[in-house]
């Protein structure tokens, strides 16, 4: 009996995968209004009740997905070696300039002003925190940073928040020059603040 279940177990692990995968990918290319569970299974190339058997409603399905594809990129940041400030400050803005972050802001975007979205408010608001928290986290840790010192903690936030704010501008139009300059910039900025 453990034979048949183990493959029935992975198949149901990898089927959820790839409607978590295909939900990041839909709501970053068509928004909330255009990304339905029905959508997202059809690219995931399940049925519609498939994808409902994993995910019974359509907040949770892309919930899920965000915060699946998050702990990818946290995970994937905590690997990375130890580098120079400057590298450290691009690999976080690359957080906020990819699918992820376009799929999130899609996310904030229905929970903040789609009708009958309280329940979505809530469950994306706890999300973003965690998130946050998350990569505060790791960027603390990444830099060398030594958050008892005074002004350690905002000079962090306010990385991160710059970091977000080239992600907004990214939306519109591809600045990689203009961005490389900011990066590189923060990167001497972070090395004389945090010593």
């Amino acid at each position: 009996m453990a034979v048949v279940t183990a493959p029935k177990q992975d198949r149901s692990r990898a089927t959820r995968q790839r409607l978590l995968e295909a939900a990041v990918a839909c709501l970053a290319e068509h928004g909330w209004a255009g990304s339905t569970v029905s959508v997202v299974a059809e690219r995931a190339g399940v049925s519609r009740g498939a994808a409902q058997h994993h995910f019974p409603t359509r907040e949770d399905l892309f919930t899920a997905a965000v915060e699946y594809v998050a702990e990818e990129r946290s995970s994937a940041l905590r690997a990375l070696p130890v580098q120079s400030r400057a590298a450290v400050v691009e690999a976080l803005v690359d957080l906020y300039t990819g699918p992820l972050f376009r799929a999130a802001l899609h996310l904030w975007v229905a929970a903040s002003n789609a009708p009958h979205a309280d329940q979505l408010r809530a469950r994306v608001t706890e999300l973003e925190t965690r998130v946050g928290r998350e990569t505060h986290r790791i960027a603390v840790e990444l830099l060398g940073a030594d958050e008892s010192m005074p002004g350690v903690r905002e000079t962090v936030q306010g990385l991160l928040d710059m970091a977000r704010g080239l992600g907004l501008a990214n939306l519109l139009t591809d600045d990689g020059m203009r961005r490389g300059r900011v990066v590189a910039l923060w990167g001497r900025l972070l090395d004389e603040a945090l010593g």
